[in-house]
């Protein structure tokens, strides 16, 4: 998977405008030190076939949980661990968390 690293809040509005650009942005929020993170993680990069018309981006929520919280304040969803969120015109359209992250539901969600 071709993941674009969060590693600074202005990157946020970045996600807002690719999402109107793009069918959609999906973001995978995860805890690097979390194993139920990394089964997620894995269980949407092994389902997942790279789409360009999908933009991917991913936060390591212990380097940048203000990130997190920005993410959790403009998209206004309550921040989970791991988490996914996909984003189309600028807001979240679908949000899951724990064992509901999966590359079908997201997928299906479009």
């Amino acid at each position: 998977m071709l993941w674009h690293k969060l590693t600074d809040i202005n990157q946020i509005q970045e996600v807002k405008v690719q999402s109107t650009k793009k069918l959609a942005v999906l973001i995978f929020k995860h805890s690097t030190r979390c194993s139920i993170s990394s089964m997620a993680l894995n269980r949407v990069e092994s389902k997942w076939e790279d789409n360009e018309n999908i933009a991917t981006f991913y936060l390591d929520l212990l380097n940048h949980r203000d990130i997190s919280n920005k993410i959790a304040e403009d998209f206004q969803v309550e921040h989970a661990s791991p988490q996914v969120l996909l984003i189309k015109n600028g807001a979240c359209i679908y949000h899951a968390s724990h064992s509901n992250i999966n590359a079908q539901s997201i997928l299906d969600a479009l």
